[in-house]
């Protein structure tokens, strides 16, 4: 088993989702052609400004290809780059192979877990499938992470999987992508249900983030509050961190203002569930180096 590493109690501001990437690769098939935003290369120098700006110490690097390849490519960029404090990355689940491909990934110290995109993967049940089980068994082998990548009608199945194997440390990204766009009291209600259940039956974590990419173009504080309450409510400080998706916010807004937005949304709180929120739950979870 991967070895422990403590996290001393410290207040730290934290990022916990953010991506780079270079189309040119050309493993990003969910990405758009000639996307203004999506297909633009992003890299470290593109974002440490607003991080310094912002005060912010770190951020969790997550993978946005289904290759390895990728994977080794965001680790390059953690090596050199001391503001990334760890990589989220990727195997494939389907080739039982790949847990060498987990062992070696593991000896990295910046190597937190992996990100499967159940979101892409057209059966419902994949995750549940007995030929992708070794994935989450060496997970839990291995002492690396789990994110969970998926839409409200993949809940019922993360729960059961989740409960399957209550030592693996999971986080929900996104907080399962509600529908906040198409915002209606039957879809609010079936996935604030299915929110409460993980949160109540598991040990989860869960990510606010990426919520406004999931609301419209004309997206306002109010209209993400509802989300955010019960997220914060059934989870609790800590068991929720903030992230920023960047650069996918950008197709609604800057880093600067989901930033600002996550800060009024949480400005009921006192400052020590703040400071969880926006570094101390993530540092926690994924056994961060101060």
């Amino acid at each position: 088993m991967r070895a422990t590493r403590r996290y001393e109690d410290m207040t730290v501001k934290i990022d916990a989702h953010q991506h780079f990437w270079n189309p040119a690769r050309g493993d990003y098939g969910w990405m758009p052609e000639d996307d203004p935003v999506l297909s633009q290369v992003y890299r470290p120098a593109d974002l440490e400004p607003v991080l310094r700006k912002l005060g912010i110490d770190g951020t969790v690097l997550v993978q946005a290809a289904p290759t390895v390849d990728e994977t080794e490519y965001m680790l390059g960029i953690a090596d050199t780059t001391p503001f990334v404090a760890g990589v989220v990355g990727w195997v494939d689940f389907e080739r039982a192979t790949d847990r060498a491909e987990l062992e070696r990934l593991s000896l990295n110290p910046k190597f937190l877990g992996v990100r499967p995109m159940i979101q892409d993967i057209e059966d419902l049940g994949w995750m549940l499938r007995p030929d992708v089980q070794w994935g989450f068994e060496t997970l839990v082998d291995l002492g690396l992470s789990l994110d969970a990548l998926g839409y409200p009608r993949h809940m019922a199945n993360f729960l059961a999987l989740i409960r399957r194997y209550p030592e693996l440390r999971v986080v929900v990204d996104h907080g399962m992508k509600p529908e906040i766009g198409n915002h209606s009291e039957d879809s609010f209600a079936s996935w604030a249900d299915g929110m409460a259940r993980i949160a109540g039956e598991s040990g989860a974590f869960c990510k606010l983030s990426g919520m406004i990419t999931e609301a419209g173009a004309d997206w306002t504080v109010d209209d993400l509050r509802p989300y955010a309450d019960h997220i914060l409510d059934v989870f609790g400080p800590r068991r929720v961190m903030w992230g920023s998706d960047w650069p996918v916010c950008r197709l609604r807004a800057d880093y600067e203002d989901w930033h600002a937005a996550a800060r009024q949304l949480t400005s009921g709180l006192g400052e020590d569930a703040q400071e969880l929120i926006f570094g101390g739950t993530a540092a926690a979870f994924y056994r961060l180096e101060p």
